[in-house]
C-alpha cells in the first residue's frame, strides 16, 4: 500500500473524530430559532421534551401606553420620569413567575456541562451550560415545589433562556423593561392595575407575606393570588423580576415626550452590572409594587460572596429576586438571536 493510499484512508477516521468532539451532547449548538413564532394569537402551554414540565404563556396584544409615573404618583423616584408614550409589539408572557420545578430541568440537568467544565478552547459566554453550584443552599429556607426559583443573577436568568431557545426552538427571553410594564399595567393607567385597597388580593408583599414558618415573611406559590386583567399573575410582589434591559437612571429621560416612542429597549451587553428589575417582592412595601417602580442591579448584591472572581451564577441573599421568560410574536431586529454575554472575571 502506497503513503498516498493509508494517508487517503486516514482522513475519514480523523474527520470523525473532529465531527464527534464538535457535537459534544453536553454543550449543545447554538439555538437557532425564527424571528417570528407561527402561533395563533391566543394563550398557551409550553411543554418541555424529555419532562413533565409545562407552564403557561399568555397573550399580549400589542399597544401603546404611557410609561413611568406621573411626578405626583406617591413613591416616585426620578428614575420613573417623565412619563413617555411607547409602543409595544405583540408577545406571549408566562403566566407565572418562573418556578424551581422548570429552572430545576437546566441548572440540575447533567446531560449539560457546568460552566467550569469547558475547557479552555470552547469556553464562551453564550455556550449553553449551566451554573456551578452556589456558595450557599439556594432555597433560603424559601419553599420549592411551585415556588419562584430566586437570587439568580442577570446573567443566569438570561443563559436559562437561552437553554430554553435550544429546548424548545422558539425564542424565548426576559421581557423588555417596556414589555413588562405594559404587561403589569394591563390597559390601565395608575400605580396598579386595581384600586389601592385590593393590593392584598393580588400581591404578596411585606404586610402579608409572613407565615407560622417565617415570621419575617417568605416567597409564596406562583399564581396563588388573583391575576391581573391580562391574566397575569404576581406582577405585583412575591419576587422581583430581571428584565432584558441595562440599567440606566436617565433612560426615561432619553425617551421623546412629543410622540410615541417604539423599539424601547438598552440591549444588554457583556457587563455584569447594571440591569432592570420590576415588581417588588415578598419583602417590600406598597410604593414598591407599583407598576413604573423599579431598581437597578448593582455590585452590592454579591457582597456576601468571598469567592474571588465572585459568581455570574449566584446572586447572595437577595432571595428576593426572579425572572419570568417573554415570547415575542415578532423580534425587534436588535435583539433577533440576544444572547448572555457576561464571563467570569474579576469584579
Amino acid at each position: 500500500m502506497t503513503l498516498r493510499s493509508i494517508l487517503l484512508l486516514s482522513i475519514p477516521v480523523f474527520a470523525g473524530t473532529f465531527a464527534a468532539l464538535a457535537e459534544d451532547p453536553k454543550l449543545p449548538a447554538d439555538p437557532k430559532v425564527p424571528a417570528k413564532v407561527d402561533l395563533p394569537p391566543k394563550n398557551f402551554t409550553q411543554s418541555l421534551a424529555g419532562t413533565d414540565v409545562t407552564f403557561e404563556m399568555v397573550y399580549i396584544p400589542g399597544g401603546e401606553f404611557c410609561m413611568g409615573s406621573p411626578a405626583d404618583e406617591a413613591g416616585r423616584k426620578d428614575d420613573e420620569g417623565p412619563q413617555a408614550k411607547v409602543k409595544v409589539r405583540p408577545f406571549w408572557l408566562a403566566k407565572c413567575e418562573c418556578t424551581w420545578n422548570e429552572f430545576d430541568e437546566w441548572w440540575k440537568n447533567e446531560k449539560l456541562m457546568k460552566a467550569d467544565e469547558l475547557p479552555p478552547e470552547r469556553a464562551k459566554a453564550d455556550a449553553i451550560t449551566r451554573p456551578t453550584n452556589p456558595y450557599v443552599d439556594e432555597l433560603y429556607d424559601h419553599g420549592h415545589e411551585g415556588f419562584p426559583a430566586i437570587c439568580m443573577t442577570h446573567h443566569a436568568a438570561m443563559m436559562y433562556c437561552h437553554w430554553l431557545r435550544a429546548k424548545t426552538g422558539r425564542g424565548y427571553r426576559l421581557p423588555t423593561e417596556a414589555e413588562w410594564e405594559y404587561a403589569a399595567r394591563a390597559g390601565t393607567a395608575g400605580k396598579y392595575p386595581f384600586k389601592d385597597e385590593q393590593l392584598e388580593d393580588y400581591a404578596w408583599y411585606k404586610a402579608n407575606s409572613p407565615d407560622d414558618d417565617h415570621d419575617k415573611g417568605t416567597t409564596h406559590k406562583v399564581g396563588t393570588k388573583k391575576a391581573n386583567p391580562f391574566g397575569l399573575h404576581d406582577m405585583q410582589g412575591n419576587v422581583w423580576e430581571w428584565c432584558l434591559d441595562h440599567y440606566e437612571p436617565k433612560s426615561m429621560a432619553r425617551l421623546a415626550t412629543d410622540k410615541l416612542n417604539e423599539n424601547v429597549f438598552l440591549k444588554p451587553t457583556d457587563k455584569k452590572w447594571q440591569h432592570v428589575v420590576k415588581g417588588g417582592s415578598w419583602a417590600d412595601t406598597e410604593d414598591r409594587l407599583r407598576c413604573a417602580a423599579k431598581r437597578g442591579s448593582e455590585k452590592s448584591w454579591m457582597k456576601h460572596d468571598p469567592q474571588l472572581p465572585q459568581s455570574i451564577w449566584w446572586l447572595t441573599k437577595m432571595d428576593i429576586v426572579g425572572f419570568r421568560v417573554a415570547l415575542p410574536v415578532e423580534e425587534y431586529p436588535d435583539l433577533v438571536d440576544v444572547k448572555p454575554r457576561v464571563e467570569k472575571k474579576v469584579d
